[in-house]
């Protein structure tokens, strides 16, 4: 089954309106503030659409979310059983201080097409490659520097690799120093990290390294129309996220995930910027107009672009 081409407009207004609510909070060093705006307008928006839809990947379990939560059902309650996964506001620091690189997202399949991820770490690695074999979470990283170095004809040294600037990759960091790989490293964002190996335009080989668990899936989403590798391994520290994984039907809690089985069939995929960063613009308004700027994509369609577009506030 494919998902109506009608959505990719109606999902795209979801995303755009969320980022534009979040943007009037960007620089008040509020993320709180910022993140409740697209919450709040992103429900909203959802709520106007003929579908039966139902949150998969939201802003956390009922005891701690008042809106959009896991579960929740949005829509109309007309149409196609939807699953969804949203992120309002990815990168709520870079909102509050008026830093590049705060999107709004959302991702659609239909109903048990989505994985439904726990709010948990993620191991997770993407590149720009169909072949199996080449990349692995379970390879070294000089194996995964060497493959990847070989299958795009590159020395190892014009490789760039996208990590997260965290303590628990220094000794990733230094391994890809050490094979005098380029480096870049970003404090926050790693769905538009995972995100910057579809287009050799940003000038990333490979994304690795330890994010979130909904954050992985979001970018898988947009990573299987791009016909990208990824794999995703969660990361179960504590009994509380075991008892949470098994509640969620997740049994094999050391399993190691192929893009396949996070996103099966067809979906779309929205990131709207909020403040500029590499991935896309941020908004801008002039008079009573915004103008936004989205990586939208739908796998069954073909449709992998950015679009900018002029809406009345």
């Amino acid at each position: 089954m494919q998902l109506d081409k009608k959505f990719e407009k109606l999902f795209l207004n979801v995303s755009c309106r969320a980022a534009l609510s979040s943007f009037y909070l960007v620089g008040k060093k509020d993320k709180l503030a910022a993140d409740k705006a697209a919450v709040d307008t992103m429900r909203s928006e959802l709520n106007k659409i003929d579908m039966k839809g139902k949150i998969v990947i939201g802003e956390g379990e009922l005891d701690e979310a008042p809106m959009l939560y896991i579960g929740e059902n949005v829509g109309t309650n007309k149409g196609p059983e939807l699953d969804i996964a949203v992120d309002p506001l990815e990168g709520t620091n870079f909102a509050a201080n008026n830093l590049p690189g705060a999107l709004s997202v959302i991702s659609v399949a239909e109903k048990k097409n989505l994985f439904n991820a726990p709010e948990t770490y993620m191991n997770k690695i993407s590149a720009n490659i169909s072949q199996k074999d080449v990349i692995d979470l379970d390879f070294s990283v000089k194996k995964n520097i060497d493959n990847l170095a070989q299958y795009k004809n590159k020395k190892a040294e014009d490789l760039t690799v996208c990590i997260l600037d965290r303590s628990r990759h220094n000794e990733i960091i230094n391994d890809l120093k050490k094979l005098k790989v380029k480096l870049k490293l970003i404090s926050d964002g790693d769905v538009s990290g995972a995100l910057l190996v579809t287009d050799q335009k940003y000038k990333v080989d490979m994304f690795l390294g330890i994010g979130g668990g909904p954050e992985g899936v979001l970018a898988a989403s947009a990573l299987d129309a791009y016909n990208c590798f990824f794999q995703g391994k969660f990361i179960f520290d504590s009994d509380k996220d075991k008892l949470r994984a098994k509640k969620m039907g997740i049994d094999d809690l050391e399993k190691k995930y192929e893009i396949n089985e996070i996103v099966s069939g067809d979906s779309i995929f929205c990131a709207t910027g909020i403040t500029s960063g590499d991935l896309v613009s941020g908004i801008e308004i002039k008079n009573n107009e915004f103008i936004s700027e989205t990586l939208i994509t739908h796998k069954s369609s073909g449709l992998k672009k950015t679009i900018k577009i002029k809406q009345k506030i």
